[in-house]
């Protein structure tokens, strides 16, 4: 709302009263600018200072007022772009979901490939990590990555279909793969709770959906907008799980900032057979209490400690290293054109 100059100067007017017998042991006094000042004659005049202070005044309101008005918009705009990218995650969600229920079997390799995109990081150089670079032919045929084609190629599919409805722009590997092993990872936390239930798929999603986790994914759904690397990452840099002994394996994730606990409850994720590489890891005296601990969990209705821990964890991967763009796959929204409209 536009404030004039001249709505906002005070009265420089004295008040009008009814006459009264003037006292000779009395002053005149007059109401300026909001103080009471008493004077010694009945002359209508303002001061230098009234005017300063009346202009100070206006200046000051002028200045909230577009204040307001530029925050009000840019507030607005940033609604816009949250719900453009609410949106367009929860379809790609879709997307992936129908996807993986088509083949579960892929679960385990949707994991797998997830970690090794993530685990390329090097804190020394700052390079690598969940970049998309596992897409490239020369680092997809690594021997780390043998039997992760058809996850890849699960990513790939989905990616056109995800680009031909997308408005802002085609999403990244980077971000594809790590929200595929989001989904994957729901779906066997779905899978298990079904289970609990005697194979009844309706009382399993009522039991996940009130013992389940998913508002422990928040902050992981906030780490959309990553960027892909425009080469593969260095070699060396991953083990191949299914022959590294528990000690490289605790090795690599402590250069990368984990430890033995971040190795347990990433079990799933190294490899096809869960139960096997529990009963790998917990040769070892340092991992076998949290093997136990997530062992347990699992055992439970809720699940609570093994998928909380499960959650942050895959939440750390899946961003080292990495710049977020938080206006990724924004678009300009249209203006109406108010001409045009038929009152």
């Amino acid at each position: 709302m536009a404030v004039s100059f001249l709505s906002t100067v005070p009265s420089f007017l004295p008040l009008q009263t009814a006459p009264a017998a003037p006292s000779p042991s009395s002053h005149t006094v007059r109401i300026r600018c909001g103080q009471i000042k008493p004077d010694s004659n009945s002359e209508d005049r303002f001061s230098r200072r009234d005017l300063l202070q009346g202009f100070g005044g206006t200046l000051s309101m002028g200045l909230m007022v577009s204040s307001h008005q530029m925050v009000e918009p840019a507030y607005a705009a940033d609604l816009i772009q949250r719900r453009q990218r609410s949106d367009f995650l929860s379809n790609i969600k879709g997307t992936l979901f129908t996807a993986i229920k088509k083949d579960p079997d892929i679960v385990p390799s949707l994991l797998t490939l997830a970690l090794n995109d993530a685990v390329t990081y090097d804190k020394a150089t700052k390079s690598g990590g969940p970049n998309g670079s596992i897409r490239f032919s020369s680092e997809i045929s690594r021997p780390e990555n043998e039997k992760l084609s058809a996850a890849l190629s699960l990513i790939e599919e989905a990616k056109k279909e995800i680009d031909s409805y997308s408005k802002g722009g085609p999403i990244s590997y980077a971000d594809l793969i790590q929200f595929a092993a989001q989904s994957a990872t729901k779906s066997t936390f779905l899978a298990s709770a079904i289970r609990k239930c005697g194979g009844n798929e309706e009382k399993g999603n009522l039991l996940y959906t009130a013992y389940g986790s998913s508002g422990q994914w928040g902050l992981f759904d906030r780490q959309f907008g990553r960027s892909d690397a425009e080469a593969p990452d260095p070699e060396g840099r991953v083990p191949i799980w299914g022959k590294a002994s528990v000690q490289e394996m605790k090795e690599k994730f402590s250069a990368i900032g984990f430890g033995p606990r971040q190795l347990a409850v990433l079990s799933a994720f190294l490899g096809p057979d869960q139960a096997a590489t529990e009963e790998f890891l917990a040769s070892d005296p340092d991992v076998f209490p949290w093997v136990q601990k997530y062992q347990r969990s699992r055992e439970t209705v809720s699940q609570t400690d093994y998928e909380v821990d499960l959650i942050t964890t895959l939440t750390k991967i899946s961003s080292l290293g990495q710049q977020i763009n938080y206006e990724a796959y924004t678009y300009p929204v249209k203006k109406v054109d108010l001409s045009k409209l038929k009152l």
